[in-house]
């Protein structure tokens, strides 16, 4: 019965992470992303973001911190954590 708690918990968790990113990336992410404006990867379109995936997850946290290119510094996240820049950052590639 408690490791069946716990799993419910656990599972209940991720939901709520889950959550917390899409409205993350529907409120900061998605006007660039969702069309491509300014040469952004689509996404969900996983051929562009192989090459980008290449670089490394530190190096892609490094670029959204800074800005790289058309994007803004913190991608238009201002409170977003490293953490949850990472999160978002899977959450378009795949």
């Amino acid at each position: 019965m408690r490791k069946l708690l716990i799993s419910a918990f656990l599972i209940g968790l991720a939901g709520v992470a889950g959550a917390d990113v899409e409205a993350k990336y529907n409120q900061s992410c998605t006007f660039c992303h969702g069309t491509g404006a300014a040469g952004a990867p689509k996404t969900g379109d996983t051929a562009a973001w192989a090459s980008r995936m290449e670089k490394g997850m530190d190096t892609l946290v490094q670029n959204v911190i800074n800005g790289y290119k058309g994007m803004p510094a913190m991608g238009m996240c201002n409170d977003c954590s490293e953490d949850d820049m990472r999160a978002l950052i899977e959450y378009m590639a795949k």
